[in-house]
């Protein structure tokens, strides 16, 4: 079988990509990179004597990301679905490698990095997109079976265990909750009995509540959150600074490029706090159509999931619906902690932030589902 299957450019049936998609997925993309030179110009040139030292180093992360989709474009889905047991085993295979010390760079307190080179990845990114191919394999093989058999309902439960458990190793909480929430929906919309996902969901909402209330620096964080001006020169510090870019914006904001926040007074502004940015630069209606340009994104996504069902290509439908859900859960954490709506995670919001693990995975994950537009077409 040819693994590539690279047609002739006149084959290639270009005609068949969702133009709305493919222009959704463009503008996010590039105001990404926008925003990460408005909010990292000052911080690069103190930290690393060139203003543009950290845009630079997104934009080769992008070239590497639309490189590497193009090749992902080419492998045809069931290739992935084919090999999407071996691929479960390399995501575990991450999770682990990264505890070992040596191998897993510790940043922060953190034990989340894989040195690959003159690069680093992040384990819980690789193991993402790992996951939910094995979920949609699974779910696309053994739909019977999951709406009526116990035993494959916890070999599902057993693999989120698993890596939920490693992941809190690291420790990378925010991970955890976004791997749960998407894998969870994806077996809801596979038709898991009601009382076992509710099952499911309590467990997963106790542990997780349990791992927040005997960790002090989680805690911390949920009681700073709670009351994050009682703590602003503490714990509550960041999201101080973040509310007060907020209400900084107004309206229409300052407009790009003058922020006073990302001039060292928040931290993480490139990075997990860049909405709060953009608040402070474009207000409320930069907020809204961001948030507007998400939700069409992932609407055009589950449209797929959906046309793909409608054609029976069960293991494509459950793919986007996963990339979909994923996508959305992790941009509505990040823009929740950074306007104060919940809890302070460490997660990048999806083609926005500054970081080469987030937007590769999210170049990868994009890169699956064109090629599934362009395998069920437009029709």
């Amino acid at each position: 079988m040819n693994l590539l299957n690279v047609d002739a450019p006149e084959k290639l049936g270009f005609e068949r990509f969702d133009v709305q998609l493919v222009i959704t997925a463009i503008a996010l993309i590039s105001f990404g990179l926008i925003m990460v030179a408005s909010s990292s110009i000052d911080f690069a040139s103190a930290r690393y004597g060139d203003p543009l030292y950290l845009v630079k180093k997104q934009g080769i992360f992008l070239s590497i990301g639309l490189a590497a989709g193009l090749l992902i474009m080419c492998v045809p889905t069931s290739m992935w679905q084919k090999y999407s047991g071996l691929l479960l085993c390399l995501a575990i295979f991450f999770l682990i490698a990264v505890l070992i010390p040596g191998v897993g760079k510790l940043v922060n307190g953190s034990r989340r990095w894989l040195s690959l080179g003159p690069m680093s990845m992040q384990a819980s990114e690789l193991a993402k997109i790992c996951l939910l191919l094995f979920f949609s394999s699974y779910l696309a093989r053994r739909n019977q079976d999951v709406q009526k058999s116990w035993t494959s309902f916890f070999v599902m439960v057993s693999v989120i265990g698993v890596t939920v458990v490693l992941l809190l190793l690291e420790p990378d909480f925010g991970s955890s909750v976004v791997i749960c929430l998407t894998l969870g929906t994806m077996m809801f919309v596979a038709g898991v009995p009601i009382l076992r996902f509710i099952l499911l969901a309590l467990a997963g909402v106790g542990g997780l509540a349990l791992m927040a209330v005997v960790s002090p620096y989680r805690w911390e964080r949920l009681v700073a959150f709670m009351d994050p001006w009682s703590r602003q020169f503490d714990s509550g510090y960041q999201l101080v600074q973040s509310l007060i870019a907020f209400g900084r914006g107004e309206w229409f904001g300052l407009g790009l490029g003058n922020s006073i926040q990302k001039l060292f007074f928040l931290p993480e502004a490139h990075t997990d706090f860049i909405f709060a940015i953009i608040a402070e630069e474009f207000g409320l209606l930069g907020v809204l159509t961001l948030i507007g340009g998400f939700g069409f994104f992932v609407y055009k996504i589950f449209s797929l999931s959906r046309k793909a069902s409608e054609k029976g290509e069960a293991f494509s439908a459950y793919l986007c619906l996963g990339v979909g859900t994923l996508l959305a859960v992790q941009a509505f954490i990040n823009m929740g902690v950074s306007s104060g709506l919940l809890p302070t995670k460490g997660l990048t919001l999806p083609f926005i932030s500054y970081g080469g693990s987030s937007l590769l995975i999210s170049c990868a994950l994009l890169a699956m589902v064109f090629r599934v537009n362009w395998e069920i077409g437009r029709d």
